[in-house]
């Protein structure tokens, strides 16, 4: 033993015991007590994953809905953008990651992939590192259970439309802004896999001229046009759920394709709530290439507890982020367009990414599905070429709803 130890062992003998007793109780505290510099503690983090239907699928051609891909949205707090998070899937005993990405500025991660396996479910998960003074996460699993079947799809096959769509518009309505132009069912064509809606020029008004207007004022003579305008009213609606459709839009302005909803029915007389009356739902229009605005819009037009028009929405912010590469368009390849919606609130998506939400005008009463090509008379005077560009047409190649 060295001198220096053997002092030590003297003087702790000499020390009274509770002394003793002490100084071996602080020695053992200070062992297990965690550092207060605040650059060493890592804040809980949480994570909760949430499994959606198959409303992820861009692509350059017709495809089987069967094929999309469930989208799944994790929420990781707290919030760090670009944080790393794993997607994996239930695999024998353990896990598989299949897809990786980081987080928006919301926190969120949103991911495609498959709903199942062989006919069944999957399990999925996600997982995060530690980040930024945030802890490792990982979420509790999630089934694809729930959304494995739809309620209603229709994958335009044959020749014609299946008898739960109905034509709409056959007239010109000046009061609707459309006195240039009504709904045929000339404007549109099954083939391929495809429903193809379309603006085109009324052969029965040939060498006719319309004066389009916007805000009263005329905009130039053009030829009288039809639209392609169906919906299922009377055969298939929804109330809560998703409703969906893959679409390849038009190319040129001076009309606006269309994927919305409107109410089944009249709704109760003397009301003006949206749970009663129903609400018209602009799941996606799309107004051309080249639109300053990027073209896309999203759009809930209802009534406020006075009887007054509300209408609630905007052009979709940064539209060109939802798209997959530079090569890729709204009206070179297809995205799925869809819309959650709850008794609270509706939630809208492109390809399982959120574009937009709002708890305004939400309606509680039975929805059914619309698309459309409509040349508005405000709008006619926008394209480039004018009336030798027609027809200008919108492909669609499926649609589906989930009952929730």
């Amino acid at each position: 033993m060295s001198g220096r130890a053997l002092a030590g062992s003297l003087v702790a003998l000499l020390m009274p015991a509770s002394l003793l007793m002490v100084s071996a109780t602080t020695s053992a505290d200070a062992a297990e007590a965690p550092l207060t510099n605040t650059s060493a503690r890592k804040a809980k983090s949480k994570a909760k994953l949430v499994a959606l239907p198959q409303i992820v699928q861009q692509g350059k051609k017709p495809a089987a809905a069967k094929k999309a891909k469930a989208a799944l949205t994790a929420n990781i707090k707290p919030r760090k953008v670009n944080r790393p998070v794993a997607l994996q899937v239930k695999k024998g005993g353990g896990w598989k990651t299949v897809s990786k990405t980081k987080t928006t500025r919301k926190g969120t991660a949103e991911f495609g992939a498959p709903i199942s396996k062989r006919g069944k479910a999957l399990k999925y998960r996600v997982t995060a590192p530690a980040f930024k003074g945030a802890s490792a996460v990982t979420s509790k699993p999630t089934s694809t259970e729930r959304w494995l079947t739809a309620s209603f799809t229709d994958e335009f096959s044959g020749s014609a439309l299946s008898p739960s769509w109905n034509h709409r518009g056959p007239n010109y309505e000046p009061s609707s802004l459309r006195e240039c132009s009504k709904g045929s069912p000339s404007a549109v064509a099954v083939r391929g896999g495809t429903a193809r809606i379309s603006v085109m020029k009324d052969p029965a008004r040939a060498g006719e001229k319309c004066v389009a207007k916007k805000d009263g004022k005329s905009t130039g003579a053009f030829a009288y046009r039809l639209n392609g305008h169906i919906g299922t009213q009377g055969a298939v609606s929804l109330k809560y759920g998703f409703a969906a459709a893959r679409i390849k839009m038009h190319k040129l302005r001076g009309q606006h394709g269309g994927f919305w909803m409107q109410p089944a029915t009249q709704g109760a007389a003397g009301s003006n709530s949206p749970k009663e009356t129903g609400a018209e739902i602009d799941v996606i229009e799309y107004f051309g290439d080249k639109h300053p605005q990027g073209g896309l819009t999203s759009f809930i037009y209802s009534k406020n507890s006075s009887g007054k028009d509300v209408k609630t929405g905007s052009w979709i912010k940064s539209p060109t982020s939802f798209l997959k590469n530079k090569r890729d368009g709204w009206s070179k390849s297809y995205h799925v367009f869809s819309v959650e919606w709850t008794p609270k609130s509706y939630i809208f998506r492109i390809d399982g990414k959120e574009s937009w939400r709002t708890k305004v005008g939400v309606s509680g009463q039975e929805q059914f599905p619309i698309l459309s090509v409509l040349a508005s008379d405000y709008e006619i005077a926008q394209m480039p070429g004018g009336d030798r560009k027609l027809p200008q047409t919108m492909s669609v190649d499926w649609v589906r709803l989930w009952q929730a």
